[in-house]
């Protein structure tokens, strides 16, 4: 116990009062700095999640976009550009609700529904549908600024859609995108198997309304 005794009158002593205040001073300093460098990398952690955030929102909305501009001249693709074409928009698809994003499903399903929309305009009118694709793609570049206030009237467009949505008429509609499925297939097999320089017209899709 000699040691210990001998150390306590040191510390009461006044010369080890310099020392004492030294270390105080490192052991703050130490800890400051800790806690400076914890903040500095929390601060860098969050600003490259942040901007990993905003580039796979950037890549899905892109990739939407760009499914959009497709599906407004769907049928004037080949089959098998509608098929890779629908495998875009699938993996656009879960890109958009993997996002950490409140409301992504709700996004997702708004452009699926936009998308599924210009396929059957673009199978009707036969012709590039500029200003929907250019009001999709604003829409989900608003999304992409303000998911909140966006989320809200995506979530209005679904309510209001599934209102409007009666039972014997989709049932005509479905049977209108199945025709136009087969005539379109057909079109392409008929001009697989002619010689190259013949065209096919392809016969008028029936309205879905009088």
């Amino acid at each position: 116990m000699q040691w210990w005794n001998d150390f306590m009158t040191w510390i009461e002593s006044s010369e080890a009062q310099p020392t004492l205040f030294a270390a105080g001073v490192l052991f703050v300093a130490v800890v400051v700095a800790g806690l400076l460098a914890a903040w500095i990398a929390t601060a860098a952690v969050k600003r490259v999640v942040a901007q990993r955030d905003r580039e796979l929102r950037a890549s899905a909305i892109a990739a939407l976009v760009d499914a959009a501009t497709e599906a407004s001249v769907w049928n004037s693709l080949t089959p098998q550009e509608q098929v890779l074409a629908d495998r875009a928009v699938g993996q656009a698809d879960i890109h958009v609700r993997l996002l950490p994003i409140r409301g992504s499903d709700v996004a997702a399903n708004w452009a699926a529904h936009q998308l599924h929309e210009l396929k059957r305009a673009s199978a009707t009118f036969g012709y590039q549908l500029d200003p929907a694709v250019a009001e999709f793609r604003d829409r989900m570049l608003e999304w992409q600024r303000h998911p909140s206030r966006t989320r809200r009237q995506f979530q209005n467009d679904l309510t209001r859609w599934r209102a409007e949505r009666v039972a014997p008429e989709q049932e005509l509609v479905a049977q209108q995108d199945e025709w136009v499925a087969e005539q379109h297939h057909e079109r392409y097999q008929q001009t697989a198997e002619l010689p190259a320089g013949l065209p096919t017209d392809p016969a008028p899709a029936p309205s879905a309304r009088p």
